[in-house]
């Protein structure tokens, strides 16, 4: 397979880690909870507890990926 036929990726290469950590710096705690309403990003937020959060839950993960993405056409 061709690395041509795949569209680029604007995860690939970046961790969960990073990722939550670009968008806390962004748009901080409240605003990010506003964005994906999450426990972890509300009542004692704090990176670990988001990574572990969002490792054990798909569906979150997906939300936080999905605003990443719009995070990065906007500061396009």
């Amino acid at each position: 397979m061709s690395n041509q036929n795949h569209p680029k990726d604007p995860l690939h290469g970046k961790t969960l880690k990073s990722i939550v950590e670009e968008l806390v710096d962004f748009y901080g705690w409240e605003q990010l909870y506003n964005n994906v309403p999450i426990r972890c990003f509300k009542f004692d937020a704090s990176i670990k507890s988001s990574l572990t959060f969002l490792r054990k839950t798909p569906w979150a993960r997906t939300k936080v990926e999905e605003l990443y993405i719009d995070f990065l056409e906007f500061k396009q």
